[in-house]
């Protein structure tokens, strides 16, 4: 574990305003930040690495986030963002999605940001247009200063840079694949979608791997859609032709007691990147495991993303 030095790098904990009134989100007094350093130990019972809770300021906004690393990490070590959902918190998804173990065996580095209030609702959202346009936090610019941040205070593979996770965190992270496109080697969202706005400003450097898990009793991010959300079908569609994927995809069955799913697999991208869906049956708007919905969604997105680097498929998976 390290603590991060304040030398070098000026982040100061403030309750200061600047681009919206998200500024100031006390998510948990017990757990802020206050030591006067950028980190500080956070005592989680999950995983054997060493998290630590840190704040910066961007954009006139103290932003929080969590730094897990796991137990055995390295130097030159992938990086995986863990984006929660519209009103919920960092802290939440890092207790329940089960990443820490990942990320002990695999040497990751995760990151859990906190979002900030959406002033229209007084709720924690990231800014991805639709329901959010209320919003000016500069939510891609955060995450990018945060991998400025671990640049500087850690070995990372900077082609190895994931986002993935739930609902608006998934969202988040097919923004982060189009407009931080130069430093996101692949994504997957878990109960979430695109928005217009999303898709219409969309201009990735690079054909990018996408993973969406998925399901037809979702009934908050409707596999149909809905006002402000991309059916899930032409999410698929709109990334096999961003990624020059074959149309039709190979599709398997998940089983399972829990009504299993299906898997479609879009390959023959540029760069031998997928497009891959996991729609599960009785799936609703919840993080499936294989005692609720056949699936393990930690380590199938760990499984996709591992195999993808900024250049697309890494060498010992051909």
């Amino acid at each position: 574990m390290r603590l991060i030095s304040l030398l070098g790098i000026l982040l100061v904990i403030s309750t200061c305003g600047g681009g919206s009134s998200a500024s100031d989100i006390t998510i948990d007094p017990s757990q802020d930040n206050s030591s006067g350093e950028p980190c500080s130990n956070y005592q989680s019972n999950n995983g054997n690495g060493s998290t630590l809770n840190c704040t910066i300021v961007h954009d006139n906004i103290a932003r929080q986030f969590f730094i897990y690393e796991g137990s055995g990490y390295q130097n030159n070590a992938p990086v995986l963002f863990v984006l929660h959902g519209y009103t919920s918190r960092g802290l939440w998804i890092m207790n329940y999605s089960g990443f820490q173990s990942i990320a002990d065996d695999a040497g990751l580095i995760v990151i859990y940001p906190q979002g900030t209030l959406l002033p229209a609702t007084g709720q924690t959202h990231w800014n991805v247009g639709g329901w959010t346009t209320s919003s000016t936090t500069d939510d891609v610019g955060f995450i990018n200063s945060v991998i400025n941040f671990l640049n500087d205070e850690y070995s990372i593979d900077s082609k190895r840079i994931y986002s993935t996770v739930m609902s608006n965190g998934g969202y988040m992270s097919y923004k982060l694949a189009c407009d931080l496109s130069p430093r996101i080697a692949a994504v997957v969202s878990v109960t979430g979608s695109m928005t217009n706005e999303t898709t219409d400003e969309c201009n990735p450097s690079h054909p990018t791997s996408v993973a969406q898990i998925h399901g037809l009793q979702d009934t908050v991010v409707n596999y149909a859609g809905n006002g402000f959300s991309k059916p899930i079908e032409e999410v698929m569609d709109y990334w096999v032709d961003k990624n020059n994927c074959t149309i039709e995809p190979d599709t398997s069955e998940i089983s399972g007691s829990n009504g299993g799913g299906i898997h479609d697999v879009y390959s023959g991208c540029d760069n031998l990147t997928n497009v891959e869906l996991y729609l599960m049956t009785n799936m609703g708007h919840n993080w499936p495991n294989l005692n609720n919905h056949d699936l393990q969604a930690s380590a199938t997105v760990w499984n996709f993303l591992s195999k993808y680097d900024i250049d697309g498929l890494i060498e010992k998976y051909y």
